[in-house]
C-alpha cells in the first residue's frame, strides 16, 4: 500500500516520509484516530516506504520485492495481531490472529483498509453478544516471532490493531516489550480508545494523531462515486463527520434503515423526556439494549449530531443545519428545548454511554441510566 493510495491526509503523509528520511523512527508508534480516517493504510504504508528499495517522490515505489510482499500482508517481516474469537470455541481453547490471517487480508484488500471493528467481528461471525479480544497467548507469540532476525528487511514490524482489546495480562506483557525491545524491532499500535490503554503503555509510544479527513477530501470522494448535486454532495459529506467509513455507508444507502430506526427511537426518547414518563423511558431502554451494539453506537452518534444541529436551530442559523425531510420537521418543533444550559451535558451523557457500551458495558443498565438522565435535562426546560 502506497500513500497515494491513502484518500486525503497529505500533511500527515509529507510528516510521515519526513520522518523516516530524516532517520526518526520510534520504536514503538501509537496511532490515533477513527478507522475510517485512514489508521491502518496509514500504519501500512508507513512500513512499506519505510522498507522500500526504491523510494522516490515521497512515496514507496510499489514494485520492488519488498512492496509486493507488504501490499499484499505476506512480508515475512511484517507481522499483525488484532482481536479474534470464534463462535463455539472450546474450554481453554487458544485462538490467535494467526488463524484468521486470510480474513485480515481479503477485508483489507476489499476495503482498503477502511472499515470498522464491528464489520471485522461481523467477518468472523461471531454474533451480537461474542467480541474480538487480543489475549496473553497472542502477545506470548508476540514475543517468540520477534525473538528470530529478520528475514529480508531491515526492520521486523509488528502491528497491533485495537490494542484497547487486550486484556490486563496482555498489555502488560506488551508493555515489558516496549520497556525492552529488540534492535531494529518496530511497533505500530492502532487505537480508536487511547484512554483505554495503560498510561504506561503510552508513556512508552510516540502517538501519530490521525485527524478526520477534511469535508472537500469526502466531497471529492461523493463526486467520483457519481453524485453530480452539489447541495448532496455537502450533505453526505457533513453527515460522514470525517469518516470514510461512514461516507461509504452513505453513498451506498447502507444507513438509511438504520438511520430512520435511530431517528425513531430518537423522537421517542424526546417525547418521553418532554412529558417526564419514566416507565416508559425504562422500557425504552429495554429495547435499545435488544440491538447489536454496532446498531446502538449508531443511534447514539445520529442522537449527538441530532442535538447538535437541534442547537444550531435555536441559535438562530437553521440555514446552517444539514437536516431535511422528517429530521428537519421533528427538529424544527425541538429545537426550542435545546439550549446553551443542557447541550453540553447531553452531549456529555451520549459520549458516557458510548464509552460504557464500548467497553461491554451492560446496555439495559447503560441506556436505562442514560434514559433518565436525558429526561432531567429534558423535562427541567418545562
Amino acid at each position: 500500500m502506497r500513500f497515494a493510495d491513502i484518500t486525503g491526509q497529505e500533511e500527515l503523509k509529507a510528516h510521515l516520509v519526513r520522518s523516516i528520511d530524516s532517520g526518526r523512527i520510534s520504536h514503538a508508534q501509537l496511532f490515533t484516530g477513527a478507522a475510517g480516517a485512514g489508521t491502518l493504510p496509514l500504519a501500512i504504508a508507513y512500513v512499506q516506504y519505510l522498507n522500500c528499495a526504491n523510494r522516490h517522490d515521497g512515496d514507496s515505489c510499489g514494485e520492488c520485492p519488498s512492496c509486493r510482499k507488504i501490499a499484499a500482508l505476506a512480508h515475512p517481516d511484517l507481522h499483525f495481531v488484532f482481536p479474534v474469537n470464534k463462535q463455539g470455541k472450546k474450554s481453554g481453547e487458544v485462538v490467535r490472529s494467526d488463524d484468521f490471517i486470510e480474513d485480515w487480508r481479503e477485508i483489507v484488500e476489499s476495503t482498503g483498509g477502511y472499515f470498522s471493528a464491528q464489520e471485522w467481528f461481523d467477518r468472523l461471525d461471531l454474533g451480537k453478544t461474542l467480541k474480538g479480544m487480543i489475549s496473553a497467548k497472542e502477545t506470548d507469540e508476540i514475543i517468540r516471532k520477534l525473538s528470530f532476525k529478520s528475514f529480508e528487511a531491515e526492520y521486523k514490524t509488528m502491528i497491533i490493531w485495537l490494542p484497547e482489546t487486550m486484556n490486563e495480562e496482555a498489555a502488560n506483557k506488551i508493555l515489558k516489550i516496549l520497556e525492552e525491545p529488540w534492535d531494529k524491532t518496530l511497533f505500530i499500535l492502532i487505537t480508536e480508545r487511547a484512554d483505554r490503554l495503560l498510561q504506561t503503555i503510552l508513556s512508552r509510544t510516540q502517538e501519530v494523531a490521525v485527524p478526520r479527513l477534511k469535508p472537500e477530501v469526502l466531497e471529492r470522494v461523493v463526486r467520483e462515486a457519481g453524485e453530480s448535486d452539489e447541495a448532496k454532495v455537502r450533505n453526505v459529506a457533513r453527515l460522514a463527520n470525517g469518516d470514510l467509513c461512514e461516507l461509504r455507508r452513505l453513498i451506498a444507502g447502507a444507513t438509511d434503515d438504520v438511520r430512520h430506526e435511530s431517528f425513531e427511537m430518537f423522537c421517542a426518547l424526546m417525547r418521553f423526556s418532554y412529558n417526564d414518563r419514566h416507565l416508559e423511558l425504562i422500557t425504552w431502554a429495554e429495547e435499545l439494549a435488544q440491538l447489536t451494539r454496532e446498531q446502538q453506537l449508531s443511534f447514539l452518534r445520529h442522537s449527538a449530531r441530532l442535538l447538535r444541529e437541534s442547537y444550531v436551530m435555536h441559535a438562530g442559523a437553521a440555514g446552517a443545519t444539514y437536516l431535511w425531510g422528517e429530521e428537519a420537521a421533528f427538529c424544527n418543533k425541538f429545537a426550542p428545548f435545546i439550549n446553551s444550559r443542557n447541550i453540553e451535558p447531553l452531549i456529555g451523557e451520549i459520549e458516557t454511554a458510548m464509552a460504557q457500551i464500548g467497553q461491554n458495558g451492560n446496555p439495559k443498565i447503560v441506556f436505562t441510566h442514560f434514559a433518565l438522565a436525558v429526561s432531567k435535562y429534558i423535562a427541567r426546560l418545562q
